[in-house]
């Protein structure tokens, strides 16, 4: 009987932290205060891609309204730009199949830690005290569960945060084209690449959307066990 009490303990655990984390993100109330972890995910993006294109980061901030701005210099046009603009709400989606690729090569301790150096290498660049704050205890909790947890629990911990990540990079990316119908987000991202590129900022939002979708679909495949 042990191989299907295994099975069953795994389903459990799958289906499980994949529900904690959907709540997470559809419940609005608990999504105020999650969608700051998005947030990070976010701006540590448009950070990592504007260093890799070889800008200037001069500074990150994180707000308590979870908004958040990367500021780097270069040219104020070009490929740089382009993907340093692009990177934003791709990341958390991104960054969830990284962790599910991890998770599913038993790699768990590995994600923990380079979500630990992602956080400390952002730590560095955050110019206001919210940002201080969230960052602080976003990795204490990594902290945490990499060193002190039992196997189980941080087996359990790395589930959510690969499912959160996966299913928080989709709400954002709708949130955003809600927020363009109303008129109240005149420099977003996607704004910013139709100016940067010509092409409708509808078209950049689509492809945020398309992303994180098939993230979604390929990231939860992979920590179902279907892949």
């Amino acid at each position: 009987s042990m191989p299907s009490e295994l099975l069953t303990h795994e389903v459990l655990i799958t289906w499980g932290t994949a529900l904690a984390a959907f709540l997470a993100v559809a419940l609005h109330g608990i999504w105020r205060i999650t969608r700051n972890v998005i947030t990070i995910a976010h701006e540590g993006g448009h950070a990592l891609v504007a260093v890799l294109t070889g800008r200037r980061l001069s500074g990150i901030k994180l707000h308590s309204d979870t908004s958040g701005l990367t500021v780097s210099r270069g040219k104020p046009r070009g490929p740089g730009m382009v993907l340093t603009a692009l990177a934003g709400y791709i990341a958390p989606s991104l960054l969830g199949f990284g962790a599910a690729v991890l998770i599913t090569n038993e790699q768990i301790q590995l994600m923990l830690w380079i979500s630990i150096g992602f956080l400390a290498a952002m730590l560095i660049m955050i110019r206001n005290v919210f940002g201080v704050l969230s960052i602080i205890v976003t990795g204490g909790v990594f902290f945490f569960v990499s060193f002190y947890a039992t196997p189980e629990v941080r087996d359990t911990a790395a589930y959510v945060f690969a499912w959160f990540l996966l299913l928080g990079g989709v709400r954002p990316v709708w949130e955003l084209q809600v927020k363009r119908w109303r008129r109240q987000a005149p420099r977003s991202d996607a704004d910013q690449l139709a100016w940067l590129t010509g092409v409708p900022a509808l078209g950049w939002v689509t492809l945020f959307g398309l992303v994180s979708a098939a993230a979604l679909v390929g990231g939860g495949a992979l920590l179902l066990g279907r892949w």
